[in-house]
């Protein structure tokens, strides 16, 4: 069990809230059991390593307040749209006795062993994470499916995991799928389409353009002009007077 410490805080606005995040600082808030609720803030340092645990929302942890220690559940986190930095938490005390709803991650080993895998089959996970009612003195950090064996086609359910003394699943009435092993998926390519020829096209285009060029009327090409723009006269006849 991760051991975190933090202290009491007496902020009332926001800008003092403001204030203790500059100061890497992380408000957060404690309720739960029959004590009142409590304002606390914690080292954004400290936060952020546990925060590198997949389970870190499913994971007891023990809170020293000044001076006092307490086992307490993380219930939701916030962050900074910006930083993504953790900017408040809600924690829930453990009560003994008491059960409390969770999502509890899913951990899949033994991949090298499975026949499925090594022939190209594909682990097709359904549920990365399992909602559970658990007692609060037994709260599981992880659930393990083990694939060794198993082939190409097999339906891994939740009735096939192993879960620890008074631990429920929220989904009754029927055996869910977790994950399965699913045969590999073979994409085929469209073929090519042949591209089709315009050249054939083009050439008896500029044919019938060269063909409506004919030249034009003899008469018309008889009416030539000089070089000073002047028509040329006809020869006269010898039957003409002068």
């Amino acid at each position: 069990m991760n051991s975190i410490q933090a202290t009491t805080r007496k902020t009332s606005t926001k800008g003092q809230v403001d204030q203790l995040r500059k100061n890497g600082e992380v408000p957060a808030i404690l309720y739960g059991g029959k004590e009142e609720n409590q304002k606390i803030t914690l080292s954004k340092k400290e936060i952020k390593f546990l925060l590198e645990n997949e389970n870190f929302l499913s994971n007891v942890l023990s809170l020293k307040i000044d001076g006092k220690e307490q086992n307490v559940l993380p219930r939701e986190i916030a962050f900074d749209t910006v930083s993504d930095e953790p900017i408040h938490i809600d924690f829930v005390r453990i009560v003994k006795g008491s059960k409390i709803i969770l999502e509890i991650p899913v951990k899949f080993i033994n991949n090298e062993k499975s026949p499925g895998l090594k022939r190209g089959g594909v682990l097709n996970i359904v549920r990365r994470k399992v909602e559970l009612k658990c007692p609060t003195e037994n709260i599981p950090k992880e659930l393990v499916v083990d694939l060794d064996n198993l082939d190409i086609g097999a339906s891994i359910k939740i009735s096939s995991i192993e879960l620890p003394e008074n631990v429920t699943p929220t989904i009754q009435g029927r055996d869910f799928v977790v994950a399965t092993v699913a045969a590999p998926t073979i994409v085929k390519e469209p073929e090519k389409p042949a591209e089709e020829s315009t050249e054939g096209a083009e050439t008896t285009t500029e044919g019938a353009e060269a063909s409506t060029e004919s030249p034009s009327d003899p008469k018309a090409a008889g009416d030539e002009k000089t070089k000073d723009g002047e028509k040329k006269e006809e020869p006269k006849t010898s039957g003409e007077k002068k």
